[in-house]
């Protein structure tokens, strides 16, 4: 029956290019590819793109932090690229605090790692070059990655700042079956139109896409399929493996497990009586089980969250700020695009041993605005962080509603500021995506971003 199926789809494929680009819904010159299109077209050939054909890249900026501020450095008249020379994004510079949130490739020689003290990290090189993280950067250069690859399809899910998964099963029709091709493609306009690098994971889910977006940097593309964890995968430590922390690491030495090999081929029933559920997912992620989707649309979404998997603990509040703030512009702008207000926030955080902490408010008035998501996520971690080291954080919205009504009482006049506020963030949103975030900047983040600016002008 489906022994030609391969002909058919080719025919069909120059057959529905052509019908669609007549009636200006398919441009394959410019790669977009709607919704429209592609439901129809899985539907049609539901059982030839199944779960277990899915194609799956994770990009990952390289060096994300430290690849902006060169950017933005270099843009702004400096003749030093930051790429090039030894230097670190961290907390304060001329404070001489904080911990090491980026590296360039010539500070790493120095052995300078992420996550460490800043002290240190000048200890190892006197004439390193600091300077401070500018959040309105990364959100800019963030979002113009995700508007690059909206030219490929809209199924892209943001998991951080740095880093999204695509799905591009649907795109076999229009590019073909040769990923690899396609994530050079995608990588490489990224490079040159962007100005920074990406490596690209390619699998048949979102996990070993992830691992495998980790292997040589930067500016590569590697694959990681279900016949390849044994030669790629396995013989590696056991700490690259995603979710796997110190504390936890410790645990599964003990148990004489060293490698990622060790663990796959541990029995998962022993792994859950010393290490409860999360013995079980980490034994599933060694054998390269995940089926979770790629999340692309929120417009019927029950909550929307952002969370980022450090690679170092963080032990500061300054620095688990700087994250809440980062998870929770992403939020408000998807809640934003996505037409939907949040009546409640939420914060959620792991320690080095993984175990869980969570806190979350009701607003009075539900909101979209990342001001206020911001304010209150950060209130509820001062509330909930035990002062262990963290390893996990993220911002989380619930109780989505499209169109909220405003509660007004009998002693407070009926205010058309209220729709004026929401027309205020839109318009925000189009002047930052346009002209870059510098141009305008939240009340209650310009003292952030101006302190920012004035540590970046007195270190670089």
């Amino acid at each position: 029956m489906f022994s030609n199926i391969g002909s058919k789809i080719k025919s069909l494929k120059s057959d529905w290019c052509f019908k669609a680009d007549k009636t200006g819904i398919f441009n394959e010159k410019n790669g977009l590819f709607y919704d429209t299109i592609k439901s129809n077209i899985q539907l049609f050939f539901g059982v030839y793109m199944n779960l277990k054909e899915r194609t799956i890249f994770h990009i990952d900026v390289n060096s994300a932090y430290l690849s902006w501020e060169a950017l933005e450095c270099l843009k702004k008249g400096n003749t030093v690229d930051l790429r090039t020379v030894p230097s670190i994004v961290a907390g304060d510079p001329s404070k001489r605090h904080g911990i090491v949130l980026a590296k360039s490739i010539p500070a790493k020689k120095y052995g300078i790692v992420t996550g460490e003290p800043v002290f240190q990290a000048i200890k190892k090189c006197p004439d390193l070059v600091m300077v401070p993280p500018s959040h309105d950067v990364y959100t800019r250069q963030s979002q113009a990655m995700t508007d690059l690859l909206l030219r490929y399809t809209p199924d892209i899910e943001k998991f951080s700042i740095d880093e999204c998964f695509i799905d591009i099963t649907g795109l076999k029709l229009i590019y073909g079956s040769d990923s690899i091709r396609l994530a050079h493609k995608i990588k490489n306009n990224i490079r040159d139109e962007l100005g920074f690098t990406v490596n690209v994971g390619i699998s048949e889910n979102k996990l070993l896409a992830k691992m495998a977006s980790d292997f040589e940097k930067p500016d590569k593309v590697h694959t990681l399929f279900q016949d390849e964890i044994r030669e790629k995968m396995w013989p590696l430590p056991v700490s690259k493996l995603y979710m796997v922390g110190k504390a936890s690491l410790a645990k599964l030495n003990m148990m004489g497990i060293k490698t990622i090999g060790d663990l796959a081929n541990t029995r998962a029933d022993i792994l859950e009586q010393q290490l409860k559920k999360y013995g079980r997912m980490i034994w599933e992620y060694a054998n390269g089980i995940d089926d979770s989707p790629v999340k692309s649309s929120e417009s019927e979404a029950k909550d929307l969250s952002n969370e980022t998997t450090v690679s170092f603990d963080i032990t500061d509040r300054e620095t688990a700020r700087l994250y809440i703030l980062s998870l929770s512009e992403t939020v408000g702008t998807r809640l934003r695009k996505a037409g939907l207000y949040a009546g409640v926030v939420a914060v959620h955080i792991k320690n080095s041993s993984f175990k869980s902490y969570s806190r979350q408010k009701k607003l009075n008035r539900p909101t979209q605005d990342t001001n206020i998501i911001f304010s209150t996520a950060a209130s509820l971690f001062d509330q909930v962080w035990k002062r262990e080291p963290i390893r996990l954080i993220g911002v989380a919205t619930s109780q989505l509603e499209k169109e909220p009504s405003l509660q007004i009482d009998m002693f407070e006049a009926v205010s058309p500021g209220k729709k004026e506020g929401a027309k205020l963030n839109e318009s925000i949103d189009r002047i930052r995506e346009k002209y870059g975030s510098e141009y305008i900047v939240r009340g209650s983040l310009l003292n952030f971003n101006k302190n920012h600016k004035r540590n970046k002008k007195n270190n670089v």
